[in-house]
């Protein structure tokens, strides 16, 4: 099998970025270990940056979020029972959010894919990418049990922190930069309206907590919990007293409940692998870099990144300039280190560390102060959550 760009990985970077290929006259393929079915229910990331839901508008990929998409035009910061909205547009100059769970982005794409006729094979495991510094690289893949070669002019990693495509980047290429916090998050699902109607971030003594929602009808919340707990501990009252408890405030707001549907633990972790390309693998989101969810940045960074390898290649093919493809890795990485410190900020704004001092306490409480007070860091906050420039 031949091809111009091999895509490991179906998630929406790999799928997104055969989009982008697709409209502008380039092939590819993408591979995909696990089924169709799988791939459109693993529930991830929901919130799209003002430049993400461009960019899906662009490639004809979003009549369906348009439609069912929520706009938010701001968020809620709530502590010391007290709340305060951040007005997007008034502080961005008219940028906002659309709440659009990935698995419908997914299924977007994957009924684009496969209404274009174009390759996308799922339960194609990939096992190995080779020749990553030669000028014909190849993918080793296993498809429903027959083993397979995809040969391409590019590889593009999309598969995950756990994927295999980062593994042909020689240890010695490479650095990694890594923290991981003390806590997790406890999701669930329920089905029940979302008692507010835009995302609140609450900073509570007990814990940190987040209000979100999958559509009018499904409410995502979390929950701050200790590192290593494990969602089956909680039980469902449990979670909604703990969830009251963190939200309460001085006046006589109420969240409701209903049947919780899903639960699990998200770990937290911030991690870069740099460079992110090694001869003609490129790689791509969550093969490139891990943020922690709190500030909304891990799907939008995949889709940068995409971008900015499909603008490339493009510029390679009509000028026959390579400057843009060879800079790939340090295009990303200015967004991709950006994205790390604001995701950084919000984690330690919001979440009581354990064994925090009442000095630490306090600096939280001081930062609070200081956004809510100050129309520059509320800017600040504004600008990074609806989205860093793309390239």
């Amino acid at each position: 099998m031949r091809t111009t760009v091999g895509i490991v990985g179906a998630g929406p970077a790999g799928l997104l970025l055969a989009r982008l290929l697709h409209n502008a006259g380039i092939d590819s393929v993408v591979l995909e270990s696990h089924d169709r079915a799988y791939v459109e229910q693993r529930q991830r990331a929901g919130i799209l940056e003002q430049g993400t839901a461009d960019v899906l508008r662009a490639a004809g990929a979003a009549d369906r979020m348009d439609r069912e998409g929520l706009r938010h035009d701001g968020i809620e910061l709530r502590f010391s029972g007290r709340r305060h909205r951040v007005d997007f547009p008034a502080l961005t100059g008219g940028r906002s959010v659309t709440v659009y769970a990935q698995t419908e982005v997914c299924k977007d794409l994957i009924a684009l894919r496969l209404a274009d006729g174009a390759p996308l094979l799922f339960e194609a495991e990939a096992l190995a990418v080779e020749d990553a510094d030669t000028d014909r690289p190849r993918v080793r893949f296993r498809h429903r049990g027959v083993e397979d070669v995809l040969e391409c002019d590019y590889v593009v990693g999309c598969d995950g922190f756990w994927g295999i495509a980062r593994r042909a980047v020689p240890a010695a290429a490479a650095r990694v930069f890594e923290r991981t916090y003390p806590f997790g998050w406890l999701g669930i699902l329920a089905d029940v309206p979302p008692s507010h109607d835009e995302l609140v971030y609450a900073r509570h003594d007990r814990g940190f907590a987040l209000l979100s929602m999958r559509s009018p009808a499904v409410s995502r919340l979390y929950l701050q919990v200790p590192e290593g707990t494990e969602a089956q501990a909680w039980g469902d009252e449990e979670i909604w007293d703990e969830l009251e408890r963190r939200f309460a405030t001085d006046d006589d707001w109420k969240l409701e409940r209903g049947p919780i549907t899903q639960k699990s633990v998200t770990p937290m972790r911030s991690w870069v692998h740099e460079p992110m390309r090694h001869g003609r693998l490129f790689l791509a989101g969550d093969a490139a870099h891990i943020v922690p969810p709190t500030g909304a940045k891990g799907l939008n960074l995949a889709v940068g990144d995409v971008v900015t390898f499909a603008r490339a290649l493009t510029h390679l093919r009509d000028t026959g300039s390579a400057a843009l493809l060879d800079a790939y890795s340090e295009t990303c990485l200015r967004r991709v280190w950006q994205a790390e410190r604001f995701s950084y900020d919000m984690t330690t704004l919001l979440h009581p560390a354990p064994g925090a001092t009442p000095f630490e306490d306090r600096l939280q409480l001081a930062r609070l102060e200081r956004i809510v007070s100050s129309r520059a860091a509320e800017t600040d906050l504004a600008e990074a959550y609806t989205g860093f420039p793309f390239g």
